[in-house]
């Protein structure tokens, strides 16, 4: 069994309030949980409307995938045009 984590720091540019943050937020996770299978969730920085951190999980059989995944999700990402990429993490347990 193979586990992958991703943790994303994100910059929310246009988000003012909380309430923008969410509506962002919540469409990037599904939208990443839908097209990629992965778990994902908001860890940090909750109380901050202009910064997002979200974690990312995936479990599978082969290490190539897991990689090959997250990486899929770090580009998907980096391409969304509402939140700015800062940083990234990925994590892969044997």
């Amino acid at each position: 069994m193979i586990v992958g984590t991703l943790r994303i720091e994100l910059a929310l540019y246009e988000a003012r309030t909380l309430k923008d943050k969410r509506r962002v937020v919540k469409s990037l996770k599904d939208r990443l949980a839908n097209r990629f299978h992965v778990s994902v969730a908001e860890v940090d920085a909750l109380n901050s409307p202009r910064k997002a951190v979200l974690g990312v999980a995936m479990v599978a059989n082969e290490q190539r995938f897991v990689e090959s995944c997250l990486d899929k999700v770090v580009d998907h990402v980096r391409h969304d045009p509402r939140a700015s990429l800062t940083d990234y993490e990925t994590e892969i347990w044997s």
